[in-house]
């Protein structure tokens, strides 16, 4: 979570003889199925969450819609000394959760307007080489966003700043983002207003939604929905620290609170459904097979073909900076925020250079926070193009912390981004297909082509009267 600012592959093998190989449960017998019934379900929340988020909007109270809690200024040397011996947890007692105070879903409900129109100065910091907005640092808002809101249902919608963490018992971290989709295209001229409350909770998570609206002369129009998990931890013990439970009054809230059930039962069964867990379906089995004969062989030079094809291996960039404290959260970790932003350029900049064209955001697909990177380490991300389609660009991006004794790397995050390349007319044949050489290669193709299915079908409901 991040504060507002005004800011190992293994050796090439034939792929044909784990392809024989293949059995297929009964959960991946039902995978196709449940892919398009995700993009149903995915297509009607967002249809839905635009309208419904407005109706919690209006009764919120405008005197706290614009109080954003925010953690003390602390200085680094002091927090420093702080972190040198434990704090005390002497007469630290976790609450119940029947003794906090239920909230409602405005009770979180926040805004932060960024007047891009009135603001030149302030437009000068978001501006990208083309002369538009830096998605980047707007996914890196949302996450602050995203914290911020959090904290307000567990404080009160009146709480200006969060204090010494000791004190207050608990911290709050992002732990996935189920998805942001680009719904319009950013247009620097109209100011931005950044928005979400609670939708949904756990004993000690939190589903919160966020929207990104343009505002303008003609009306507010809806740029991106997502959705964040947030979570509550013991700042003793670092273990599930109960929340506040949420009072569900109008017909509006309760579709809300249905949506925020079925976004996590989604993650669940897409856990579950992992090829890290499972073997691919049949038809993802059969697709590979009739991929790899087409296009997965060693001599593509005397093999005239239609399109260009690149091996996986050769899509892949890095990036390895230290990390300053300048970029720390409330309990000292680096912001997820700000990593979200690294992961969405070095993204981008491997989809520029893949496609050598121009390059829209579509959507973020998925993220996942595994362990918090610390201030003074050293973050090498990694980026891979796992699936092409067309002129659609699925890439991977992996956080990892290196062990500057060992040299070993540990993955803290698992970014996954979507880009468009410019059609080009010139260009006949398209941007390159992307082929996997070994086993593991192949699973990160059909976790792209899971992904990039979803996402097509998702855009093609949406498009749908």
């Amino acid at each position: 979570m991040l504060r507002l600012r005004t800011a190992i592959l293994r050796p090439p093998i034939s792929l044909r003889a784990p392809l024989r190989a293949f059995r297929v449960s009964a959960a991946a017998r039902n995978a196709e199925n449940l892919k398009q019934a995700a993009a149903v379900e995915e297509t009607e929340d967002v249809r839905e969450l635009a309208r419904l988020l407005r109706t919690v909007k209006q009764r919120a109270d405008p005197a706290s819609n614009y109080v954003v809690p925010m953690r003390g200024a602390i200085p680094w040397a002091q927090a420093l000394l702080e972190t040198s011996s434990s704090p005390s947890s002497e007469g630290h007692e976790t609450p119940s959760p029947d003794d906090l105070p239920p909230r409602s879903m405005h009770d979180s409900y926040t805004e932060v307007l960024l007047p891009f129109a009135s603001d030149a100065a302030l437009f000068e910091q978001y501006t990208n080489a083309s002369g538009g907005i830096r998605t980047g640092k707007l996914l890196e808002h949302l996450d602050s966003l995203a914290g911020s809101i959090s904290y307000k249902h567990i404080l009160g919608p009146n709480v200006q700043t969060l204090g010494r963490i000791a004190e207050r018992g608990f911290y709050v971290v992002t732990a996935a983002v189920d998805r942001l989709d680009m719904l319009a295209p950013l247009k620097p001229v109209r100011d931005l207003r950044l928005s979400g409350h609670v939708i949904h909770v756990g004993s000690s998570s939190m589903e919160v939604a966020v929207r990104m609206d343009a505002l303008g002369k003609n009306g507010e129009e809806t740029l991106m929905l997502g959705r964040f998990a947030m979570v509550a931890r013991d700042a003793f013990t670092h273990r599930a620290h109960p929340v506040n439970r949420l009072v569900v009054k109008t017909e509006e809230e309760q579709a809300l609170y249905r949506m925020g059930e079925l976004n996590k039962q989604r993650r669940q069964s897409q856990a579950r459904r992992s090829l890290r867990l499972v073997p691919p379906s049949s038809t993802e089995a059969e697709a590979l097979h009739s991929f790899e004969l087409q296009h997965a062989r060693h001599d593509w030079s005397t093999r005239p073909h239609t399109q260009k094809r690149v091996w996986m291996e050769h899509t892949r960039e890095s990036r390895t900076m230290l990390m300053f404290p300048q970029e720390r959260n409330v309990h000292q970790k680096i912001f997820g925020g700000y990593l979200m932003r690294l992961a969405y350029e070095l993204g981008f900049t491997t989809s520029r250079l893949f496609t050598r064209r121009p390059v829209s955001f579509l959507s973020l697909d998925k993220i996942s926070f595994a362990k918090p990177v610390p201030i003074g380490s050293i973050l090498r991300l990694k980026s891979e193009i796992l699936y092409t389609e067309d002129n659609i660009v699925h890439v991977r991006v992996k956080a990892m912390v290196v062990e500057v004794e060992t040299g070993a790397e540990q993955m803290t995050n698992d970014f996954r981004f979507t880009w468009s390349a410019q059609q080009d007319a010139s260009e006949e044949k398209g941007i390159p297909l992307v082929v996997p050489k070994t086993y593991r290669e192949a699973m990160k193709w059909l976790e792209g082509r899971r992904a990039l299915e979803i996402s097509a079908n998702i855009r093609r409901l949406r498009a749908a009267p």
